[in-house]
Formats: structure tokens, sequence, C-alpha cells
């Protein structure tokens, strides 16, 4: 997975355009990255995937192009672009990517 700094302020930004995938791999580039909580683009290549975990806090994720398969406590479930999923907190959850897609993930800290 390939990190890069937080996006610049006060300036506006197209998100699909925003990131580029790169072949067999996870891409992400923080647009946020606070105490509050983060805001990370991510650009996933076909067949890519973050394995089952959990984490402390409620994260939404936002489709901006392709599609996803999310799996949250064993249930499965198919997101597109233009669509969203809440990932509770403390509860196990899985991504993996049936096409190429990108993604807005959106964390706060509370």
């Amino acid at each position: 997975m390939v990190t890069k700094s937080e996006f610049r302020k006060a300036k506006a930004v197209e998100l699909k355009s925003s990131i580029r995938y790169s072949r067999g791999a996870i891409v992400s580039k923080a647009l946020l990255n606070k105490r509050a909580g983060t805001v990370t683009l991510f650009a996933f290549d076909t067949g890519q995937f973050l394995s089952e975990h959990t984490a402390p806090f409620d994260a939404l994720v936002q489709i901006l192009e392709g599609a996803v398969q999310i799996k949250i406590a064993k249930r499965v479930l198919m997101a597109s672009a233009g669509e969203a999923v809440i990932m509770p907190a403390h509860i196990p959850h899985a991504l993996k990517a049936l096409k190429r897609f990108k993604m807005l993930l959106t964390m706060i800290r509370s």
C-alpha cells in the first residue's frame, strides 16, 4: 500500500482523478489526518483486498468508481459507485475489489 501526504487546503479537487490505480496494488492518499479523524482516498486494483479486521471507530466508505464486496460480521454486501456503507466500530469487516474501484474512507475518532 502506498500512502501519500495530506491534500493541500483551500483547493477544489476532483476525487476520482486525484488517485491512480497501480497494477496488483492498493494505493491510498490522505486528504486529512487529524487527531479527530481521517479522510483517505483509496484505489484498489482488481482482486486486491483488505483482510478481515476491526476498527475502534465507525468508518464511512463512499464508492467513487467501480464496485466492491464488503463483508461485515459475516454479512456480505455489494457496493458500487455512488453508494456508501457505514462499517460499525468493533465489528469485523473486510473489503475485496471485484473490479477496480476507488473509495473515500472517513473515520471519526470519538
